[in-house]
């Protein structure tokens, strides 16, 4: 026995009507209205057409046999789901591996970096203490230089000054041998005169005296 069968949809409610088309048990339809005095109802086909079928035919749930294939289904799934779960977890567990593996390489990668990381932060504080060095030093050459200036200023200074000096030393030697040459002739030229007079002098008591 089955309860496989096939149901007529006509195009009004009644058998003088025409089939419009035949059904297999199962099929699905909206119920769009029924009519307890002709005991038809008019539903809507999956197509979108519309027709009436015998309201005793309609079922609310699947036939059995529908619903037994279904179980059925569902029991095939089921069986399988074991293979497939194992297969699934296998995949899981090689995904598991890749990810550790991956894991330990970007562990490794962080510590590469974190490493790195530390190298450039000393290289930043030397660098930064460099600098600092650099400017302390630019700023001790700054006022040597500043105090080297000012030394050659007073070099300078002494310099002239000794130049001064030297030179005013040798303006008085050149006046005083200019004063002394003037003075020297006219020493001698008194002291002769001076001689002159006592040979005169002499001469004359010399005759005087004969």
């Amino acid at each position: 026995m089955t309860d496989q069968f096939k149901v007529m949809v006509r195009s009004g409610e009644g058998t003088k009507h025409k089939i419009v088309r035949m059904l297999p048990s199962g099929y699905s339809v909206d119920v769009l209205g029924a009519n307890p005095e002709t005991g038809y109802s008019e539903v809507r086909l999956k197509n979108g057409n519309t027709g009436y079928i015998l309201t005793r035919q309609l079922m609310a749930e699947q036939s059995a046999r529908d619903r037994i294939a279904v179980a059925e289904q569902r029991v095939e799934e089921l069986s399988a789901e074991p293979g497939r779960l194992s297969s699934r977890l296998a995949e899981i567990q090689v995904e598991n591996q890749k990810l550790q593996k991956s894991n330990g390489s970007l562990q490794s990668k962080n510590a590469q970096l974190e490493k790195e990381l530390k190298s450039i932060k000393r290289t930043a504080s030397n660098a930064v203490k460099i600098a600092n060095e650099r400017n302390e030093l630019s700023t001790r050459v700054e006022g040597l230089e500043q105090q080297l200036s000012e030394v050659k200023f007073e070099n300078q200074t002494l310099s002239n000054q000794s130049t001064q000096k030297w030179f005013m030393i040798g303006a008085g030697v050149t006046i005083t041998g200019i004063i002394i040459g003037l003075i020297l002739p006219n020493v001698r030229l008194g002291r002769r005169r001076k001689d002159s007079w006592v040979l005169s002098s002499n001469k004359v008591s010399i005759v005087v005296f004969i």
